[in-house]
């Protein structure tokens, strides 16, 4: 299991990423735009969308980092703008701690199947923190 930040931006990730990627000598960042990602008819893209950065993450000498850009009409708040992330293979696993972190606090999104993940979910504990899990 890893644990790791993920972090969001409000527009400028693929700018941040870049910058990050510089200071620290990285190799090329992975970067997915929300245009990139399988269509979801809930969530209609639009113009001011399709090129914000859906997800991107950068190993930082043996440490995954994670960010996106938060896409209109959602929240971002600077200074809260980060949260865990745990991600294993064990699906079970992700389930159990999906379950145990949940009680008590709020779930952003359900622990479910994506086109990226067998089991992925959000959510934030009862202390505030705010948690994201993903079945590699």
């Amino acid at each position: 299991m890893k644990i790791g930040p993920y972090i969001n931006f409000p527009g400028n990730c693929r700018e941040a990423v870049m910058f990050y990627a510089e200071v620290f000598k990285t190799a090329e960042p992975e970067i997915m735009t929300f245009g990139e990602m399988q269509v979801d008819p809930n969530f209609p893209m639009t113009d001011n969308i399709r090129d914000l950065v859906a997800n991107a993450q950068m190993d930082i000498r043996g440490n995954m980092i994670m960010f996106s850009d938060v896409p209109p009409g959602m929240s971002f708040i600077k200074g809260n703008n980060i949260t865990l992330i745990i991600t294993d293979h064990d699906v079970e696993e992700i389930k159990r701690l999906f379950g145990l972190l949940s009680k008590g606090g709020s779930v952003e999104m359900l622990l479910q199947e994506t086109f990226w993940s067998k089991a992925y979910g959000s959510l934030t504990d009862k202390f505030g923190i705010g948690w994201q899990f993903s079945a590699e």
